[in-house]
């Protein structure tokens, strides 16, 4: 968020947790992206903010206790307030169970890293609730990459490159007809915290259906190794279509991740490489 905005919704979140009768004199940044974490004290609580325009976060309060009840290593909300979404000064407050990282981001062996989406993947088919297709990701990318005024920073032939990816990648995930089940939608390093009750899974608001291996594609790639059954054919299909996906995203002229533009002309090269 821009320092303005991100001094008002740090304001918002300690707000909402005072209102609750949660102590907020001291907010810590953790992650200023296109959402605002902080972690509050001497409550202890982690606070998600998000600006007026995301309105994601009923849909993952939603998701995070029904994979919890199925036993799935995630992130739950806070049990001293009720979890649900908090408005204030027009941002959208969540407050979540803070979790002491014991490692960190990046840190998690491949095996374990491995076993906490095995995990994920085998609870969460027990899970029946509405979520999106992952092919919807490719649709928003495929509609950015057209659109010249939403990604100007693009280059003719990159813009070129990156729709073919985008096309020619879930052409041939398709064909393969794989079996289909809920995933995380991102557990990139990021989003997994090594933490003193194991690795949990994080920022659950991108769930969505697809293939194991949509999933898998976002880890490191020598957790697959450690993976049971994955499809290393559909998997690198997979790795492809997520860097074209999260390459799209970084030239989105809204995004917001800290050096996200120079990101992005690292994943071009990777992705011409790819193709070539």
């Amino acid at each position: 968020m821009r320092t303005t905005e991100a001094r008002r919704a740090t304001a918002a979140a300690r707000a909402v947790a005072s209102s609750l009768g949660l102590a907020a004199e001291d907010a810590t940044v953790l992650n200023d992206s296109n959402k605002l974490t902080l972690r509050l004290r001497p409550c202890d609580v982690l606070a998600r903010v998000a600006p007026p325009t995301d309105r994601s976060a009923p849909f993952e309060l939603r998701v995070a206790g029904a994979l919890a009840a199925a036993g799935c290593p995630v992130a739950v909300p806070d049990p001293r307030v009720e979890p649900r979404a908090y408005e204030r000064d027009g941002f959208t407050v969540t407050l979540w169970t803070y979790h002491e990282p014991v490692a960190p981001h990046g840190a998690l062996a491949p095996a374990d890293y491995a076993d906490a989406l095995h995990r994920l993947h085998a609870g969460s088919r027990g899970v029946h609730i509405p979520v999106p297709h992952f092919t919807e990701r490719i649709a928003v990318a495929r509609e950015l990459v057209a659109n010249r005024i939403e990604t100007p920073a693009l280059a003719d032939g990159d813009r070129e490159l990156l729709a073919d990816t985008l096309e020619s990648t879930a052409r041939a995930i398709d064909v393969r007809a794989a079996p289909e089940q809920p995933l995380h939608g991102e557990p990139h390093p990021g989003n997994l915290l090594a933490t003193a009750d194991g690795p949990l899974l994080i920022d659950l608001e991108t769930v969505c259906r697809g293939p194991v291996e949509f999933d898998l594609a976002h880890a490191p790639e020598e957790v697959a190794a450690h993976y049971p059954g994955a499809d290393a054919s559909l998997l690198r299909e997979c790795r492809l279509l997520v860097l074209a996906i999260i390459t799209t995203w970084r030239h989105d002229r809204r995004d917001q991740l800290p050096d996200g533009r120079r990101l992005g002309e690292e994943w071009l090269t990777r992705i011409r490489t790819a193709r070539t």
